[in-house]
């Protein structure tokens, strides 16, 4: 029988997705489920986005451009200007998800063995981008103790050597919540601009920030401008998963061209995807008002519940609709399964996404799980329930 490839047998299963038959299992015994593993959120998708296409009059639904429609990437120098980005449109590509992006910038800035160094915890991921382009990822730990913030210069400059060809970062973070303030972007810049390295940063959550603090981008670093490069997405800003439609964006022009031959060789990105996220540019700041209002409650209304449940420990995330928590625990990939496979509180059990999958360093994140809270107040007030209930009588309880 032929071999599957190296790279294949490489490649890392989802820790947000690889629990699902467990999941679904426990939904065949008549468990009702709550899912906490994964960011796909309830809030409505904007009116007027869904209008766009529903009302689309289009006899052949032929490629676009492989840059993306030109009315769209005029539509979204728009929003950036609103958000203090200054770019144009024939900096933008449009892409299928804001993955095929990363892959777009891995493949144009790295070649295989070079290596990017990623703050861990991260969005998993990227740990399979890496490993679909021969990339090698070197972590640099953040601790739950701090709250996840950027770690300090020293520890980047231990970890830099010739083949070091760029930083990445999620900001807000996936899955810890975090928010790096404009000091932390700065010094990247700093660190950056002194070894000449390209500095990634998806900003796919830029729209959700708490508590006064406001999003800084890496955009915004113009004394280092041909090293940045911007992925982003409509996904979560509209809550448009499905969709499928993000962005690169860069000032350097050898990046874009060289992102550009990869966007010829898929051809180009989702019709409906880009005229749903055109029209989604007008969607009113009252939506986003609320969602905000909303997500504030749901973010308290985890962590406060978490941090009342005797040896757990969870940060006050200021971003994003993620957290990561530290429980007491034996191993959160056997406790998260166990949840479906053994354990139900009236009829309910809880989804969570084992830690260990958003770290790159073997061991790490053995006592902690994401936490996505994107259901309801109510029902996430039931999953802390869950949780609490769970956690009295669990085999592999530490503490």
């Amino acid at each position: 029988m032929p071999k599957i490839s190296q790279k294949g047998q490489m490649m890392p299963s989802s820790p947000i997705r690889k629990l699902v038959p467990y999941s679904d299992a426990a939904k065949a015994r008549g468990v009702h489920v709550y899912h906490l593993n994964i960011g796909q959120p309830d809030i409505e998708t904007p009116k007027g986005a869904r209008e766009a296409v529903r009302t689309a009059d289009i006899p052949v639904i032929a490629y676009t451009h492989s840059a993306g429609n030109i009315s769209y990437r005029k539509k979204l120098v728009e929003y950036y200007h609103s958000v203090g980005i200054d770019i144009t449109p024939d900096e933008i590509l449009i892409t299928t998800g804001g993955s095929e992006g990363l892959l777009f910038a891995f493949n144009s800035c790295m070649d295989p063995g070079d290596e990017i160094i990623i703050p861990e915890p991260f969005y998993a991921n990227y740990n399979g981008f890496a490993v679909t382009c021969g990339v090698v990822v070197k972590p640099i730990v953040s601790t739950i103790e701090n709250g996840f913030a950027l770690p300090s210069i020293e520890e980047f400059e231990k970890i830099i050597t010739p083949k070091t060809k760029a930083i990445m970062i999620c900001n807000p973070n996936n899955p810890t919540g975090y928010l790096y303030y404009k000091e932390e972007i700065l010094k990247l810049g700093e660190i950056a601009k002194k070894h000449d390295l390209f500095l990634f940063a998806d900003e796919v959550y830029r729209e959700f920030c708490y508590d006064g603090v406001e999003h800084f981008s890496v955009m915004q670093l113009t004394d280092i401008a041909q090293n940045v490069v911007l992925l982003d997405s409509v996904s979560k800003r509209y809550s448009a998963c499905g969709v499928r439609t993000g962005a690169l964006i860069t000032h350097n022009k050898d990046v874009y061209n060289t992102a550009m031959k990869f966007a010829q060789a898929r051809l180009s990105p989702p019709t409906y995807g880009q005229i749903l996220g055109e029209a989604a540019v007008s969607t009113p700041k009252e939506y986003f008002d609320a969602v905000i209002t909303d997500y504030v409650a749901r973010r308290n209304t985890i962590v406060n519940g978490v941090n009342s449940i005797p040896g757990c420990f969870v940060p006050m995330p200021k971003g994003a609709f993620y957290c990561v928590a530290r429980l007491p625990i034996d191993d959160s990939d056997r406790f998260c399964r166990w949840l479906l496979e053994d354990f139900n509180y009236n009829g309910e059990t809880v989804m969570m996404a084992p830690a260990t999958g958003f770290y790159s360093t073997p061991g790490k994140g053995k006592n902690e799980v994401r936490i996505s809270y994107c259901l309801n107040v109510n029902d996430l007030a039931k999953a802390v329930k869950c949780l609490e209930e769970a956690l009295k009588v669990y085999p592999g309880r530490t503490n």
